[in-house]
């Protein structure tokens, strides 16, 4: 019988250490997920690091929240630690940015709030500033420009769309005209007698145009008209370069025969 009651009560304080032992384990790591937690944060939160502070002022934060990261070179230097609204044209933005950038950064840098990818959240971007420019200091107030918000964007691109979906039912509507043959490009296209009329009327134009040349040239050389074309000294000045290039290539033509001759006695 006291065996039985000491195998019993030995059992239950194993079962007891057993539950403790898992308790504790479940305990510290429980405490150290939560160390790790809290470090990470204030490590992100550039809680356990020098920093300093500088301010911004902006007329919209476009959705910029306390805890947003500042960035620097791309890289996440500090964070949004207050925005308050000065007046009705003007929001300051408080950041604390990690010591270790304060010697990159000049006193004409600029901060611009920008989107972490293309539907992220808001981030402040600083600039380095002009070098051979003093470095800021802490709580020193930087200049900004002007972000580029979202929501005009999207307004601008569609009236873009808008515009285009315009232009290409206009050209849908012209194209049907066309094909229907309607109009004067539609009957050249698609009408064949249109078309064949206009063909004859630009032969008839060249031919007219070739007779009217050679009635001019005629007129040249006529009793009654020449001695006007010969006023004109256009007409003139072409009429006397014609007759000196004929001059010309006959003196050439008399000299070739001349040493055609002499070679010939030689």
């Amino acid at each position: 019988m006291g065996t039985l009651i000491f195998r019993i009560n030995n059992n239950t304080m194993k079962k007891e250490i057993i539950h403790k032992i898992k308790l504790g384990i479940f305990v510290s790591i429980g405490l150290a997920l939560f160390i790790a937690g809290i470090y990470f944060i204030g490590e992100t939160k550039k809680l356990f690091s020098s920093t300093f502070r500088i301010s911004a002022m902006f007329k919209d934060v476009n959705g910029l929240q306390v805890g947003n990261n500042v960035r620097f070179a791309g890289i996440n230097v500090g964070t949004i630690d207050g925005i308050e609204i000065i007046t009705d044209t003007n929001v300051k933005v408080d950041m604390v940015v990690d010591v270790k950038t304060q010697q990159f950064i000049k006193k004409d840098a600029k901060a611009i709030i920008g989107s972490d990818g293309l539907m992220g959240n808001k981030i402040m971007n600083i600039s380095p500033g002009t070098k051979g420019k003093p470095i800021i200091e802490n709580n020193d107030m930087i200049g900004t420009t002007i972000p580029i918000n979202f929501d005009d964007m999207l307004l601008k691109l569609k009236t873009t769309v808008d515009n285009a979906s315009y232009i290409t039912g206009d050209l849908a509507a012209i194209m049907g005209n066309i094909k229907s043959g309607k109009g004067t490009i539609g009957k050249l296209f698609m009408d064949s007698i249109f078309a064949d009329n206009l063909d004859r009327t630009i032969v008839n134009v060249k031919q007219g145009t070739k007779g009217f040349k050679q009635n001019m040239d005629a007129a040249k050389h006529s009793f009654l008209l020449g001695g006007f074309f010969k006023k004109d000294p256009k007409i003139a000045a072409d009429k006397k370069l014609k007759e000196d290039k004929k001059a010309k290539e006959e003196k050439l033509k008399k000299a070739e025969k001349q040493k055609q001759k002499e070679d010939a006695k030689k």
